[in-house]
Parts: structure tokens; C-alpha cells; sequence
């Protein structure tokens, strides 16, 4: 059995394996990542889906662990190229993906699943377990083959006390272990984190201190997937006599898909749309939105930026009821500082308790570790300073350093009598959207667009005698974003004519030849005299 991630290893986000066996492949999970400040433009990062393209035929399902977005959003770009693809999951799983593929105008072929259930596909011997996590429905996935048997178990953690009492199925784990995991892939995300994680009960105290003491509107901004998070502001509201309205459109579909389900309760009464809440005294309201990862154009962002219908004022209470994903922080501190500024008392997980992770910490794979006994493991879900962390436990509970494999997007595994080996890799790239185009924005375009928004824009317009090579009359400089002094022009002016002379000296140096010349002579210039490097476009004309 040959194992490849196209996502998901050395990053938070985007998560893709690929499991091959007998000719066939078998995808778990299918997410994105979210852009970050060195993306500008960018909607979402895909997997990189080349290295299995001219093989789509050969994929049997793609198996859903949870319903994050890190896991399910490139579902829909993977089925624009296949769109029979079998898409096997939880119920709630499979209602959030169904909704997000009718957007897209895709008609899937869903398989529904749930914990207990085992069933082959297209070769693979598939057996379901339950895992708790931060949203419902959570799946560990065991794959059977002849080669041997991989157990990934998705996101997870060990909450004891979870709010639907769905705990992660140690049992199951602990009997896999007795019939021989060859292959574990697990969770990395808090493998630096000692300990065992705090229980989502515990934010009780916290999120009941906000509501007994805030004196105006209550603005909460959660992952729109979060429904324990949820349904704790909903019960908090209830007691405190609030009216809570959902703002942004994925908060909105998914929390009416989490209701018709029957995974969040709301009481009869709670919900008002947004119109009749702005009717409402300030001191019975609750807002609920996106926004708490920073999002440039998630609704709390907009409202810190005042670019939203609803205003902060001064005395609301914003509460950030979700953790910082790793590279966001300065989005999140800059919206936290936007907000103070305006007045609001914002309480987040840097002063107050209102989050837990919803990933095991170290102590809780260790223990996973001792009841699985796996022959092999392989580390997931994490940047690298994780993947080595969760390595170095699996070695602390007695495991070989050879049998723990650290590896990059793109790599083989190969699983072989028992012994799991990197056996070769593929060259994976970030596939970016930006708008409506999908994998044709380039690493080169967004430097250009950090160049731009860095240091700004020249444009060079010069009359050239197409005779005599020399410039016909002093070189017009146009700028966006950056500033030439007056009495620096003629100098400009000069560096230009001296690069055409040059150029002149040398026979068919024409056109192109001469934009990309005074391109060259001018970026020089600027770096010499300004030391800034500008984005250069030069536009020679015949004279």
C-alpha cells in the first residue's frame, strides 16, 4: 500500500492522503488553506492535485473525516475534474459538503456513514470509528488492505466530558491495536501542547461571565463549523434572557443545517433574523458571526474596519470565542486593537478562558500510542516543528526512530511487510484561487503583488528615434505608489539615455530589447538613489 499527501504536512491546513492499493486510489479528506499576508488576492489554497490527474479514474471515494473546512473545502475543485467521485462521510459531514457543492452547481454521490459501520470500497476494507473534536460527527477511519492496515484518525482529541457525549472510541482504537495497526497517522496540531487538553465544559464559567456582566450587545465571532461553541452562547443567551441573531452567510447555512439535523438546540424564541434584533434594546442582544481567524472579509473583520451594516459601539462586548490558527495572529491582534479603539470590551482567549483546542495535546497521542502499539507511524496535520514533536512522542512510548516517518507533501510511503519506508516523491505546489481562476496564479504573480504593494509602480514612457537608437525627447516618468522627486528627474532622464546609447552601440536592439533595457537602466536608479525597487514597466514609441 502506497501512501501520499498532496496537503496537510508542513502546514496548517489543506488536508490530502492519497492511499494506493491494487491499481486503486482512495483520498481522504480534501481541504484548503486559508491565504495569508504573503497572498494578497487570494481567496483559498487547494492541494495540489497533479500528481493523481491523468489517475482520476482510479479513485474509488473520497472519504471525509469531519466537516472543517481544512478538510472538505476542496471537494468541490477536485469534482469540477470528476464529478462521480463517491463522497463518503457523516450525516452532518456530508449536509455541510452538499450544501457548498450545490453553490458550485455540482449534484454529488454521497455515502453516508457512522461509527460502528465497516464496508469495502473499490477494494478498500473501510471501518468507521468516533472521534470527539470540535465539531460533531468526528470519523477515525481504519483502511484494510492485504498489504496491512492504516488507521488515520482524522482531528481529534480526548474530551471526557464532551457536550454531545460523543467521546473518542478508545475501545476501538485499543482493538485495532490488538489485531495490528501497520500504519498510524495522527493528529500533530498540539503535539508541543504537555498535558491533556481542557474540556469544552470548563469555558462555561467564562462565557456565563460575559453574558452576566456585558451591559450592551454581545457580538460573538466563532468558525462557522463550531457548533459546540455555538450552542454553548445559545444556552448562555437563554439564561440571560438575550435574542441571538446569525451574521454571514456560511454561519447562517450551517447553523440551519445544524438545526434541521438535530446538532444544535435552539430554544423556541432565541433566533430573530437580524432586522427585528436591531429593533431589540442592546442589552438583549446577541450577534453570532465569522471572523475570528482574521478574515479580510469575514463579517467581524468588517466591522472593525466600520465597512459593515452593523456598528460597534462603544460598551459592546465582542467575544473571540475560537484559537489563533497559527500565521493569523497579527490579523487577529490587529482587529482586537481596531475594535478597542472603538470602545468594545474584547475578550478573547488571551484573557479569558473561552477556548480549548480541539486537538489532542501530548499527552493524549502518548496515551494513543500505548493502546494502538503501531508498527509505524506517520505523523499528520501540522507544520513541521509538529510533525517532529508528535515523532518524539511515538519514540518516548518505545517505538523505533526508523519506524517513525517524517514526511513532506508530495513524498511516498511505501507500506510493505509491515514496514513502512519513504519511497519517492512528487513535486506538489500551492494551487491558488484568486476570484474565478483556479491554479493560474503563480508564486511569481504574488511577488509581483507584494512588490507593488511594497514599494509601488513606475512607468517609463520614451520616444525613440527607430533611425538612431537615441531618445527623441526626455523620458516621462508615471508613477502609482511611489515618489520621484522633482530635481531627481532630469538624473532619471539621464540614466535612461545613457542605457539607449549603449544599447545603440549594439545591432537589433529594438523594441522589446529597448523596453526591457531601460526596465533594467531605471530599476539601477532607483535602487542607487532611493534604494527601493519599484515595479518598472517601460513603453517605447516610434518617434
Amino acid at each position: 500500500m502506497r501512501v501520499m499527501n498532496l496537503g496537510g504536512l508542513g502546514e496548517i491546513g489543506r488536508n490530502m492522503t492519497v492511499f494506493e492499493f491494487d491499481g486503486k486510489l482512495l483520498i481522504v479528506d480534501c481541504g484548503v488553506l486559508f491565504p495569508e499576508e504573503e497572498h494578497p488576492g487570494v481567496n483559498l489554497i487547494l492541494p495540489d492535485f497533479t500528481a493523481i490527474r491523468d489517475r482520476l479514474q482510479d479513485v474509488v471515494a473520497v472519504v471525509l473525516t469531519h466537516g472543517h473546512e481544512d478538510h472538505i473545502g476542496g471537494v468541490p475543485y477536485l469534482l469540477r475534474e470528476r464529478s462521480d467521485i463517491p463522497i463518503v462521510g457523516s450525516k452532518l459531514t456530508l449536509a455541510f459538503i452538499e450544501a457548498k457543492l450545490k453553490e458550485h452547481r455540482i449534484k454529488p454521490k454521497l455515502i453516508q456513514v457512522k461509527e460502528g459501520d465497516r464496508r469495502t470500497i473499490g477494494g478498500f476494507d473501510l471501518e468507521f470509528l468516533a472521534v470527539n473534536h470540535s465539531i460533531p460527527d468526528g470519523l477515525a477511519i481504519a483502511i484494510r488492505t492485504a498489504a496491512g492496515m492504516a488507521l488515520h484518525t482524522g482531528d481529534f482529541k480526548m474530551d471526557q466530558f464532551p457536550l454531545d457525549r460523543r467521546i473518542t472510541d478508545l475501545t476501538g482504537f485499543a482493538r485495532l491495536g490488538v489485531e495490528g495497526v501497520d500504519l498510524f497517522l495522527t493528529d500533530s496540531t498540539n503535539a508541543e501542547v504537555p498535558g491533556f487538553m481542557a474540556s469544552e465544559k470548563e469555558l462555561a464559567p467564562a462565557i456565563d461571565t460575559v453574558f452576566r456582566t456585558a451591559p450592551r450587545r454581545i457580538i460573538v465571532s466563532s468558525f462557522a463549523s463550531h457548533i459546540h461553541r455555538i450552542q454553548q452562547v445559545i444556552d448562555a443567551a437563554e439564561r440571560y434572557n438575550r435574542k441571538v441573531s446569525f451574521v454571514g452567510r456560511s454561519m447562517i447555512r450551517n447553523m440551519t443545517i445544524a438545526e434541521e439535523l438535530g446538532y444544535l438546540k435552539i430554544p423556541k424564541g432565541i433566533l430573530v433574523d437580524f432586522k427585528s434584533l436591531q429593533r431589540t434594546d442592546d442589552h438583549k442582544v446577541v450577534l453570532i458571526c465569522t471572523g475570528s481567524q482574521g478574515e479580510p472579509m469575514a463579517a467581524l473583520s468588517r466591522m472593525a474596519n466600520k465597512d459593515h451594516q452593523i456598528r460597534i459601539h462603544e460598551g459592546d462586548t465582542v467575544l473571540m470565542a475560537s484559537s489563533l490558527i497559527p500565521g493569523n495572529e497579527n490579523a487577529i491582534y490587529g482587529i482586537i486593537n481596531n475594535l478597542t479603539k472603538i470602545g468594545a470590551n474584547v475578550v478573547h482567549k488571551g484573557n479569558a478562558k473561552v477556548h480549548v483546542s480541539g486537538h489532542a495535546s501530548a499527552g493524549e497521542l502518548a496515551y494513543c500510542y500505548n493502546i494502538v502499539k503501531p508498527r509505524n507511524v506517520m505523523p499528520v496535520h501540522g507544520e513541521w516543528r509538529h510533525l517532529k514533536a508528535n515523532g518524539a512522542i511515538a519514540e518516548a512510548t518505545g517505538m523505533d526512530p526508523r519506524d517513525v516517518v517524517i514526511a513532506e507533501n508530495g513524498m511516498t510511503v511505501d507500506l510493505r511487510r509491515g514496514r513502512a519506508t519513504i519511497s519517492g516523491k512528487h513535486q506538489v505546489d500551492l494551487v491558488f484561487v484568486d476570484g474565478d481562476s483556479v491554479g493560474h496564479t503563480t508564486e511569481e504573480t504574488l511577488k509581483e503583488r507584494m512588490q507593488l504593494a511594497e514599494e509601488g509602480a513606475v512607468t517609463v514612457l520614451a520616444l525613440v528615434d527607430a533611425d538612431t537608437g537615441t531618445i527623441a525627447e526626455p523620458a516621462e516618468f508615471f508613477t502609482k505608489g511611489f515618489t520621484i522627486k522633482s530635481e531627481d528627474l532630469p538624473k532619471a532622464e539621464e540614466a535612461v539615455e545613457k542605457a539607449l546609447a549603449n544599447a545603440g552601440n549594439r545591432r537589433g536592439a529594438k523594441g522589446e530589447d529597448l523596453e526591457d533595457i531601460i526596465e533594467r537602466a531605471v530599476a539601477n536608479w532607483m535602487r542607487r538613489f532611493y534604494n527601493r525597487t519599484p515595479a518598472i514597466t517601460s513603453i517605447v514609441v516610434d518617434a
